[in-house]
């Protein structure tokens, strides 16, 4: 097996969301995206407590067009929507939706949470859909960190989310190939993933330190690999959690405002039109107290 290159390593940049201050590994000042993925924000807070569900997180708002993908490490995200979905997602978990042509919903930290407070770490990407996909019947998947298969080696694990790896398949259906990956090495281990050369790869470190095909990569950083391989192989200076986002480019034109991602501006138009008219559907939270 080849390698792949290093093409860059990117140390994600502080961002503000909302009186939030997060990680934003993508988009960066060296790429906007790298297709299919559109984005990527790293969210690491402590709840202070006493606090009701509506005060905390984020409240109802609409997509369209894309997959925003949120994997939970720390605490948890309670997600409801339009269709009449209501799932809370705990610390492995991964919370799946396909916002098609259109969906409502809000993602805010548990009401246990909120009250007792703790930390709540999440990683939410945006995964683009092709344009014949985009306006299908959204869904949501809640998945529980069982619900994902592992790999265990020596001294590592890795959770499947999507695609297909070492003979097992990852729960989420996506709508173009790709694999996404979770996971966590021990200081001193090393671990070895089959990637297919084609795939646009991105690799992310939560915390510690990784050799990424013998190339220094440190916590929060953004590791950019190249289409002229098919391994990718870690060697950890330190204890590190990681993800990696792989898939086959949609090689088509996108164009976006804010929570919707179209491929023409006449789209976004229309999208922002049906949003407004209630066309995405209205989602009523109601709260215990």
């Amino acid at each position: 097996m080849q390698k792949k290159s290093i093409q860059q390593i990117i140390p994600s940049q502080k961002v503000n969301m909302g009186g939030h201050i997060i990680e934003q590994p993508l988009p960066n000042k060296f790429m906007n995206d790298l297709d299919p993925f559109l984005l990527v924000h790293h969210a690491e807070w402590e709840l202070k407590g006493n606090q009701k569900q509506q005060e905390v997180g984020i409240g109802g708002h609409p997509h369209r067009g894309f997959s925003p993908v949120t994997f939970v490490f720390q605490g948890d995200v309670r997600h409801r929507d339009s269709f009449g979905n209501d799932a809370v997602v705990k610390a492995g978990g991964t919370q799946w939706m396909h916002a098609g042509k259109g969906i409502t919903h809000s993602e805010r930290p548990s009401a246990e949470l909120a009250e007792k407070g703790g930390m709540q770490e999440i990683i939410q990407f945006w995964v683009n859909t092709p344009a014949k996909y985009k306006m299908e019947v959204p869904y949501y998947l809640p998945l529980s960190e069982e619900d994902s298969p592992v790999i265990k080696g020596k001294g590592y694990k890795v959770q499947i989310v999507a695609g297909e790896y070492k003979g097992l398949k990852g729960p989420a259906k996506t709508f173009s190939p790709m694999l996404l990956l979770r996971g966590e090495i021990q200081a001193g281990h090393e671990a070895e993933f089959n990637i297919p050369p084609h795939f646009n790869t991105l690799m992310y470190l939560l915390d510690g330190a990784l050799e990424v095909n013998d190339a220094t990569s440190k916590k929060k950083d953004l590791v950019q690999l190249g289409n002229d391989g098919n391994m990718v192989k870690i060697l950890a200076n330190e204890t590190t959690r990681f993800i990696i986002l792989s898939g086959e480019p949609i090689d088509e034109k996108v164009t976006s405002y804010g929570p919707f991602v179209m491929n023409t501006q006449t789209e976004i138009m229309e999208a922002i039109r049906d949003a407004q008219m209630g066309k995405m559907g209205v989602l009523i939270e109601d709260f215990e107290h």
